[in-house]
């Protein structure tokens, strides 16, 4: 195949053009290509006035690739370098079935890959399976009824499935392209193979999630739901069980390879781990709050121009600022149309996310505004000093917002102003199950609020409106990545209990959804590797 870069449609055109591009690219007639396949779609808004679509597509002729490419002479055309990625094989069957500790991203895809290897893993997630997680955090959503087990970060799917399910990362791994048409396969729109922006959307991520389990299992794998690793058990400095908990009832799973995927929020895990010997040390990670603006006012940020009249999709945007103190602050998981959820996992504690339906059709845009935060900044040196600073504000946010998990939230302008908000303006948060207007330098660390202070009006330099005072900030995002790293060595194994696999974001080694599941492919091959020593 040929690949051909940079071929330029307006927003509102046939797909067949791209066939006449193409073959205009290749100097050949346009009947002569037999296949053409999208490899990349981009959107190029630099000119308002001439918002574009742009396109690198794969594609086979009649005619011999190197001939054709020879005639055409065209510097934006190349020989394809497709990139194959294969599961590899055990030698042979080990004598107990490995672990995987979590069923979010980067167990899932461990998981997957240990099934198609022929090894038939055996899942622990301590959540529900999606349906009735689904129904779990709707009635959060609704009541404020928490369910400590299964909510927004524990269960099917981990926390990205209540998110934009947003796919794109700056990981740069050969093993990318297979996930995405895993997930495509399992119920994904065909357009997250391509898009330079790709996104899943949380309403389609609740039904890819299952479909994937599915798989797993049909292949000889187990995913044991509702079901907490509280256990490790030690032979000669090695791993040989594991104790799990459901149902009230503790049992022992012999077990001597463990994938450990905890996701970013199972502090009780954290706990357990660092009393069993763990090596655990605090890491750098971001907390600040949710911002929302009008999705209307985002769109006009960054297209000059009405989307709808265009036909141009919910406009994006990140951003960051290097403040001159030397700290920083960006925006994180930014959701077009999007809503802003309560995402606690803990009683007596709020949390705020972000998610947004594949059509992203809400009235308001919202994203992450964080902090950049070191262990040096932590009010408790202790491995676990940073996810105990997050409980301390996820505390005082209760408190904040009433005691019934309604967020603490102010406008942006009397944010800067540094007087409690008492009325909204022009956005209406979507917070459910409510917002309670306050100062928010009540309610999160000086730390932070300084830099947001200094951050916001450059930010609104960067992007018109940012800055708005009337734009609404929900507090706190604490939640952005996991506080702690569980150390492991070039074999991917804790460098304190060889067996284990310390996996994902949770393990402080990955930052989304992507980088996830790439990380639990690397960790399944290392534990095949293993096998055949």
């Amino acid at each position: 195949m040929l690949t051909i870069r940079d071929l330029v449609l307006p927003i509102r055109h046939d797909p067949s053009m791209l066939y006449y591009l193409a073959a205009n690219a290749l100097r050949i007639p346009a009947s002569e290509i037999t296949d053409l396949q999208i490899r990349k779609r981009s959107i190029d808004a630099r000119k308002k006035n001439q918002i574009q679509y742009v396109y690198t597509v794969d594609v086979s002729t009649r005619h011999s690739e190197n001939r054709v490419l020879k005639q055409c002479r065209n510097s934006k055309v190349s020989l394809s370098r497709p990139t194959v990625y294969r599961v590899p094989k055990p030698a042979s069957p080990p004598e107990h079935r490995p672990v995987v500790v979590g069923f979010g991203p980067a167990g899932m895809f461990a998981a997957l890959a240990l099934a198609l290897a022929g090894l038939r893993p055996v899942v622990i997630e301590r959540g529900q399976d999606a349906r009735r997680r689904h129904e779990a955090v709707q009635r959060f959503w609704q009541t404020g009824t928490l369910n400590p087990e299964s909510n927004v970060q524990f269960g099917e799917g981990g926390a990205g499935t209540f998110s934009d399910g947003k796919l794109n990362t700056g990981t740069k791994n050969e093993r990318m392209g297979w996930i995405l048409r895993q997930m495509v396969q399992a119920g994904a729109d065909e357009s997250i193979r391509y898009d330079a922006k790709p996104h899943v959307g949380t309403d389609v991520l609740l039904q890819v999630v299952q479909n994937l389990r599915k798989r797993i299992c049909d292949l000889g794998g187990e995913v044991r739901f509702e079901t907490k690793l509280v256990g490790l058990h030690t032979e000669n400095g090695r791993l040989c069980g594991a104790s799990l908990c459901s149902g009230g009832e503790t049992t022992l799973l012999p077990c001597d390879r463990l994938i450990l995927a905890p996701g970013h929020s199972a502090r009780d895990t954290f706990e357990m781990l660092l009393s069993a010997g763990l090596t655990l040390e605090p890491k750098p990670f971001s907390m600040g709050v949710r911002i929302e603006h009008p999705q209307s006012a985002v769109d006009l940020a960054q297209y000059g121009q009405s989307r709808t009249e265009q036909g141009l999709p919910p406009a994006d945007y990140k951003l960051n600022v290097h403040l001159p103190d030397g700290t920083s602050a960006y925006t994180f998981c930014m959701c077009p149309g999007g809503y802003v959820v309560a995402a606690a996992s803990e009683e007596s504690r709020v949390v705020t996310n972000g998610m947004s339906d594949f059509a992203r059709d809400g009235e308001n845009a919202n994203a992450a505004l964080l902090v950049t935060l070191s262990p040096e900044d932590f009010p408790d040196p202790s491995p676990l000093g940073g996810m105990y600073w997050q409980r301390q504000i996820e505390e005082a946010a209760f408190r904040a917002g009433g005691s019934d998990y309604r967020a603490p939230a102010q406008l942006v302008g009397d944010f800067l102003r540094g007087v409690p908000s008492t009325a909204l303006g022009q956005v209406q948060p979507t917070y459910r199950p409510g917002v309670t207007l306050c100062d928010l330098h009540r309610v999160l660390p000086q730390r932070i609020t300084r830099v947001l202070e200094q951050a916001i009006p450059a930010l609104g330099a960067q992007m018109a409106g940012y800055d708005s005072p009337e734009a609404v900030m929900t507090a706190p995002e604490t939640r952005s990545s996991s506080p702690v790293r569980i150390l492991r060595g070039a074999d991917l194994q804790s460098v304190s209990l060889p067996g284990i696999y310390p996996c994902g974001e949770g393990a402080g080694y990955a930052g989304g959804i992507m980088s996830a599941a790439v990380d639990g492919l690397l960790c399944a091959e290392a534990l095949i590797r293993d096998l055949n020593c």
